[in-house]
């Protein structure tokens, strides 16, 4: 029992560190020996994929025959050695479990994060598998992006704008994932996920938003106005196909395409709805700072969609994004958000 305890501490000790908590095993002589048959299978298979990677490099034309056996007889060597120095670690454990019948030892194998508590004969094992998966298809990110915000209102020019550029900005962070599309080559990928976004309209002229029945107006503010802002807050959900060149690093054991310092173009669109609009006020009046923070629909449109893309380079990118949909419902005239600003997946 006492053996038993000592192993689900030590296991719930490196649970923080590791990806998957297994089963508690029991280890004997048989399996120790097996694990030697393991190692030699590990170790050809890692020798196998190392020889593959250096015939690629031959037939590319990177290196020449004589440079190819050479790497080739050193990938030998080296993996033959492995074999014998991990062989002569479990030699060691038997001819330990053979010495202490009646003593408890704790062993920490650093390479597969397993603990190994010895007692009465034999190894009871409680383990933590770090190991990676050999092909991830999938990843995710955080993904933080900000900027600015425009309206563009039918009939009129894009520089035709009752808003203050530099001062209406948005805000967006949320969650993606990236999905391989294709089994052996990372050109394309499919990128999908959620995000909050809150996007800031502040008017210019000393003017702010007035609603009036089902339409939504600016007017002058009858006092001198230090600050109006309409906030719209909502949730989406971004889907882009991502086009880009990307770097294949293949481990022993795993490979992974990294995007680091590569050139990237993703296109797409987003839809969600809004969570909540507010206005906030800033004035002086008879001397007195008011501040007035309203939370009222302001006809803003409950459904939003969109188009979107990025360019850039690496885990940074120029980010833009055009509603499709009138930010103000019942208007006569439409108005569309257009955003544009950094975005960051990290």
């Amino acid at each position: 029992m006492r053996t038993i305890t000592i192993c689900i501490i030590l296991a719930f000790y490196l649970m923080p560190f590791t990806n998957l908590f297994s089963q508690e095993i029991t280890i004997t002589m048989e399996s120790l020996e097996t694990s030697k048959e393991n190692i030699v299978k590990e170790e050809k298979g890692a020798l196998k994929i190392e020889v593959e990677k250096i015939n690629r490099q031959l037939d590319q034309g990177e290196i020449d025959l004589e440079k190819a056996d050479e790497l080739k007889a050193a990938a030998a060597e080296k993996r033959a050695l492995n074999i014998d120095n991990k062989i002569a670690i479990i030699d060691n454990k038997i001819a330990l479990l053979e010495r202490n019948n009646n003593e408890t030892i704790i062993v920490l194998d650093k390479d597969k994060i397993k603990v190994e508590v010895f007692n009465d004969g034999e190894f009871v094992s409680v383990s933590l598998n770090n190991k990676k998966k050999y092909d991830k298809r999938t990843t995710s990110r955080l993904l933080i992006a900000f900027g600015f915000n425009n309206l563009v209102t039918d009939g009129e020019s894009f520089t035709e704008t009752d808003l203050n550029i530099g001062r209406s900005r948005f805000f967006e962070i949320g969650w993606s994932w990236k999905t391989r599309v294709f089994k052996d080559s990372n050109w394309l990928r499919f990128k999908y996920g959620f995000s909050f976004s809150f996007d800031g309209l502040r008017p210019s002229d000393n003017q702010y938003y007035v609603t009036d029945g089902e339409l939504t107006n600016l007017e002058v503010h009858p006092q001198n106005l230090n600050k109006a802002k309409l906030r719209v807050d909502k949730l989406i959900f971004p889907i882009h196909f991502e086009f880009g060149s990307s770097k294949k690093i293949e481990r022993r054991d795993y490979f992974r395409y990294s995007i680091q310092k590569k050139f990237k173009i993703g296109i797409g669109g987003f839809a969600g709805f809004k969570l909540s609009s507010r206005q906030k006020l800033k004035y002086s009046e008879n001397g007195n700072n008011k501040k007035d923070k309203i939370k009222a629909s302001y006809n803003t449109n409950s459904v939003v969609y969109g188009l979107s893309g990025y360019v850039g380079w690496g885990w940074t990118a120029l980010y833009m994004k055009y509603e499709l949909n009138s930010i103000f419902k019942s208007n006569p005239i439409e108005q569309h958000n257009v955003s544009l600003g950094l975005r960051f997946d990290l």
